[in-house]
């Protein structure tokens, strides 16, 4: 647990973890009255101005906004999704200084200890726990894409069943589908001899070719 010193509030310590965690991504943090975005390819800036307010912080990739975070005190817990809406609402909001003309993809709710996040580019967007922030460099290579991830995977082109088995087409198409409903996780079970190998190499093909998906995972079991 983060100590730090005794005249400061929870709210304060939890931001000294903030700070901690975004500099370790590879985030310069700044005060919004010295604000350099020379001075690295992200920027995470504190208090910055709105329309609406200070957003606790606002992130610059390549001089550019894309995200927000809000911060709340470790107390807070995972009570945290209570406040997506106004993490939400920032997001939308008018930046000062900066002409931002739709609302920013990236949203971070964080105590220091855990924090969310929500890319507003899904289909249908909805926060999920992360261990840290994501570094500057991923996010700048997410924007290079049209779509994000999960709204490619609604692009796959139907499998070709020539070559297949029938359970081999079931279990891809299934596969394909739970990831569709924003399912990440799935168990494909197929008889011994079934041609589980063969499965699970043809859906990593599918995913790192046609939806250009990466970290991908998967693993015939015996």
């Amino acid at each position: 647990m983060h100590l730090g010193p005794k005249n400061q509030n929870p709210e304060q310590l939890a931001r000294d973890q903030i700070d901690a965690k975004l500099a370790e991504a590879g985030w310069c943090v700044q005060s919004k009255d010295k604000i350099n975005f020379n001075a690295g390819q992200g920027i995470a800036v504190r208090e910055y101005q709105t329309d609406i307010g200070p957003a606790d912080y606002v992130l610059f990739v390549d001089h550019k906004a894309v995200g927000v975070i809000e911060a709340k005190s470790e107390d807070w817990g995972h009570k945290i999704t209570t406040v997506e809406e106004q993490s939400g609402g920032y997001a939308a909001a008018k930046l000062k200084w900066v002409k931002n003309s739709e609302p920013l993809p990236f949203v971070y709710e964080s105590t220091g200890v855990i924090t969310r996040f929500t890319d507003g580019r899904d289909p249908k967007p909805r926060s999920r726990e992360v261990f840290t922030f994501h570094r500057p460099e991923t996010m700048a290579e997410w924007l290079s894409k049209p779509k994000s991830l999960r709204a490619r995977l609604h692009d796959i082109p139907p499998l070709t069943p020539e070559g297949f088995r029938d359970c081999q087409i079931k279990a891809i198409e299934n596969l394909e589908e739970s990831f569709k409903a924003d399912k990440p996780r799935a168990l494909i079970q197929m008889a011994t001899g079934a041609g589980k190998t063969f499965t699970a190499i043809t859906s990593a093909y599918r995913l790192l070719k046609l939806v250009r998906a990466s970290g991908v995972a998967v693993r015939p079991m015996r």
